[in-house]
């Protein structure tokens, strides 16, 4: 398949474009997930993290960069393809950050550390496996739980299920970018395509 004809990741068509469609990141599955996992971990560190430490601001900061810069690099896929690799890779970095923190969350206090095919894992998966455009109806303040444990369980689960998307996300744009170039090369060919024509 050719460049022209590659789909975008929210599925639009670039066919005939030399800057295609872009910024549909709400429509990705990726977003969707690290957008909940921001949503609960303020309100996480809200309840469980002294308000005044660094580590929740570190903590909010991190999942709050796992959202926008997958919305950033979307935005910049139209013109640099480069760029949305390096910040969707970003993304996948600081939400691997704040699994390390609600990690240590649990090993500092004692608490356990579900194992990812455990009962209540596997629950959690279950319960957000639903691809929703809008996540504001599943990521009020009642939907997290008041026992610690529960909850940065919880957002751990959330967090591999975006980071897994990101990795597949990630792939799929070295695939595109090694086999189709970015705005460069696209560029050149139509230039070339307009001279030829000439």
């Amino acid at each position: 398949m050719s460049g022209e004809e590659r789909k975008m990741s929210d599925g639009s068509d670039t066919k005939g474009r030399l800057i295609p469609k872009y910024g549909g990141y709400r429509k990705l599955r990726s977003f969707q997930t690290a957008q909940l996992v921001y949503d609960g971990t303020v309100v996480f560190c809200n309840r469980f993290v002294d308000r005044r430490s660094r580590t929740h601001d570190q903590m909010v900061q991190a999942a709050r960069s796992g959202v926008q810069n997958i919305a950033e690099g979307s935005v910049a896929s139209a013109t640099s393809k480069k760029t949305e690799l390096k910040l969707t890779g970003v993304a996948k970095a600081s939400l691997e950050e704040l699994l390390l923190d609600f990690e240590d969350f649990l090993r500092q206090r004692g608490l356990r550390l579900w194992h990812k095919d455990s009962p209540e894992a596997l629950a959690v998966r279950n319960r957000f496996r639903s691809d929703r455009s809008d996540g504001s109806d599943r990521s009020g303040k009642n939907d997290w739980s008041d026992d610690p444990e529960i909850a940065a369980n919880t957002l751990i689960c959330l967090i591999h299920q975006a980071t897994y998307l990101l990795r597949r996300q990630l792939e799929n744009l070295e695939r595109q970018f090694l086999t189709e170039g970015g705005f460069t090369e696209r560029l050149y060919r139509e230039r070339s395509a307009a001279r030829g024509g000439a």
